[in-house]
C-alpha cells in the first residue's frame, strides 16, 4: 500500500484544494501550517502494534486519514477542503476513486467536522463504511 508524504499533500492536495475549491475563506500558505501535525496525522494511519497494523485495509488506512485531516487541524484554515483532496490523492496512490456527488462529499465531510471526540471510533466506522459504499477502481 502507498503512503502520502508531506510533500505529497503540499504539491497535490493542498494546491488542488486551493486552486479548486474556492470559497470566501483563503487557504493560507502551506508553510503556515501547525507544525508536525501533518506529519502525525499522515502517519497514523500506518501504526501498528506488536506486529499487528491498527488500522485495517485501504479501507480503515484512508478512513483515519480523513477523520485526522479534518479533526487535528494541521492548517490555519482550510482543513476540510485539504482532507478532502487528500482523501482523492491516497485512494489515486492506491488505484481507487470514489464515485460520489460533490454536495454529499460535503456533507458528509461537515458531518465528520461537527461529530464529538467522544464517537471517535464509530466516527471512524462510518467514514469506512461511507467509503465502501462508493470506492471504485480507478
Amino acid at each position: 500500500m502507498k503512503k502520502l508524504s508531506v510533500k505529497e499533500v503540499e504539491f497535490l492536495s493542498f494546491r488542488l484544494a486551493r486552486e479548486t475549491m474556492a470559497f470566501e475563506e483563503p487557504i493560507p500558505e502551506f508553510n503556515t501550517r501547525f507544525p508536525n501535525i501533518l506529519e502525525s496525522t499522515l502517519a497514523v494511519p500506518f501504526q501498528s502494534f506488536g506486529g499487528r497494523s491498527l488500522y485495517k485495509g485501504l479501507l480503515g488506512k484512508a478512513a483515519v486519514l480523513f477523520y485526522l485531516m479534518i479533526k487535528n487541524h494541521p492548517f490555519q484554515n482550510g482543513n476540510k477542503r485539504i482532507a478532502m483532496t487528500t482523501l482523492f490523492v491516497f485512494l489515486h496512490k492506491n488505484n481507487k476513486w470514489l464515485k460520489i456527488d460533490t454536495r454529499e462529499l460535503y456533507n458528509f465531510t461537515m458531518w465528520i467536522a461537527n461529530s464529538h471526540p467522544s464517537v471517535k471510533n464509530e466516527t471512524i466506522h462510518a467514514i469506512e463504511r461511507f467509503l465502501r459504499e462508493r470506492m471504485v477502481e480507478a
